[in-house]
């Protein structure tokens, strides 16, 4: 995929805030398209992407292109091509996520989606002409700093949201695309031993633009079962674009997270401002929409809703009401904005949205919190203390758990056997219900022979 390629060639940057002399100089500086004249590439990326693979290969032979054989999907070939012609007129092939500033300016952030001194300088001009916006993924060629100057510049716009610039200014606005039910499933299973992602498939399926919540006490497993979820969609589904989003987690968990998932990683630990957490986060449903504009599909995992909740109540001035537990309800609107973001587009994309909800740790608080997100979602998946405490992984209530409308993502045979199964277990304790289903599944090498031993 275009986006893990581009992963792969940008590096990583340290989290600094941006100086305000400098971001003053930026401001008042003039266009720098104007000022400083720009090599022409002698292939566009309109050019490139109406190519044959078999024509971009021989292309990227002719400049030198390293590796050449190891490059197999056309959108690889593509960027290697653009970044490898940057590289022969002495500039670079860089992007990242673009911020606006209100003062009409902004940077790209290349990796994180915090301040940094890789931070890429887009001029006002730039983002009038091809009607950028926030959360927009830009790339083009990129100019080193001048005098004075501490971040790069951009000079000519290749790509957003890796399609052609001009598509941007045709766009629709997120806001008033067509949201429908799921209707196109996003199949987990992958291993026959991996036993989380097989239960979510028979008892809470997930699609496409599905807005689900894992409801969680603490260590009952909802980071493992996130990771299972996240590695199971870019096995089974390679052209959705992945984003993890970590807030207010401990840096190991990070690091893991980092460590085990093919996607984006976008964090915030605990030990950074609540007003990183939220602009962090904003940042990142904001790039999501983008990305659905252009009728890609996206699938944004979030742990957790809970710990968002409460950065959003640290820092939204106080409107005189509390609800229990301290939690301003004004506090709530963008959490609920940002988890509501998910949804089904009848005109081509989608954007899903799986988030945990943390209960059951003694906090009034949490509980309020997902009180007020119980029933916005259209899938939840439960997870039981009792379970975890018995050592029964996945510790996954399945009587509890389950998906709106899942006739829209399961075959009528599908449908008639599941609900075969649900009728008779409905009555047994959970722990027994759990243990004679992974029992089963276990036996079974797959989830269509599983269903093939439910006598209807």
């Amino acid at each position: 995929m275009i986006g893990r390629y581009i992963l792969s060639i940008m590096g990583t940057n340290t989290i600094e805030n941006q100086t305000t002399d400098e971001t003053k100089k930026l401001a008042t500086e003039e266009d720098q398209e104007v000022v400083t004249p720009v090599p022409r590439p002698r292939y566009t990326f309109r050019e490139l992407m109406k190519a044959t693979i078999q024509d971009l290969r021989q292309i990227a032979k002719e400049i030198s292109v390293p590796s050449v054989t190891t490059l197999r999907r056309k959108d690889d070939l593509v960027v290697a091509i653009l970044a490898r012609q940057a590289d022969k007129l002495g500039l670079r092939f860089s992007g990242g996520t673009l911020e606006i500033l209100p003062e009409g300016y902004g940077f790209l952030r290349p990796a994180g989606l915090l301040p940094s001194d890789h931070d890429i300088y887009v001029s006002a001009s730039q983002i009038r002409r091809f009607d950028l916006r926030n959360g927009d993924v830009v790339w083009g060629l990129v100019r080193p700093p001048k005098d004075q100057e501490h971040y790069d510049a951009l000079l000519r716009v290749e790509m957003v949201n890796f399609s052609d610039p001009e598509m941007a200014r045709q766009r629709p606005h997120f806001e008033r695309l067509t949201p429908i039910f799921p209707n196109e499933r996003l199949k987990l299973e992958t291993r026959p031993d991996i036993l989380s992602t097989r239960l979510i498939d028979l008892f809470a399926p997930m699609g496409k633009g599905q807005r689900a919540l894992i409801v969680s006490p603490p260590k009952a497993g909802k980071t493992t079962l996130l990771k299972d979820i996240a590695n199971a969609i870019t096995i089974n589904n390679p052209e959705v674009i992945l984003m993890v989003l970590l807030i207010d987690e401990r840096p190991e968990e990070v690091t893991d997270m980092q460590r085990s998932v093919d996607g984006e990683i976008i964090a915030s630990t605990f030990d950074r401002p609540a007003e990183e957490h939220i602009r962090v986060a904003n940042l990142a449903i904001e790039k999501a929409k983008r990305l659905v504009e252009v009728h890609r599909d996206v699938v944004l995992l979030l742990d957790s809703i809970t710990r968002l909740a409460r950065a959003s109540n640290l820092i939204v001035p106080p409107s005189g009401r509390t609800l229990s537990g301290g939690m301003d309800p004004v506090a709530l609107h963008f959490p609920k904005r940002f988890f509501g973001a998910a949804r089904n587009i009848e005109e081509g994309g989608s954007l899903t949205i799986v988030g945990t909800a943390l209960v059951e740790t003694g906090s009034r608080m949490d509980d309020v919190i997902y009180e007020e997100f119980k029933g916005t979602g259209n899938m939840e998946i439960h997870l039981s203390r009792k379970l975890a405490e018995q050592r029964i992984f996945p510790a996954m209530d399945i009587l509890k758990s389950g998906t709106r409308r899942e006739e829209l993502l399961l075959s009528e045979e599908e449908l008639t056997k599941i609900w075969t199964l649900r009728r008779r277990i409905a009555n047994l304790d959970e722990a027994d219900v759990l243990n004679l289903i992974l029992e089963k599944l276990r036996q079974t090498s797959s989830n269509k022979e599983f269903l093939m031993t439910i006598k209807v």
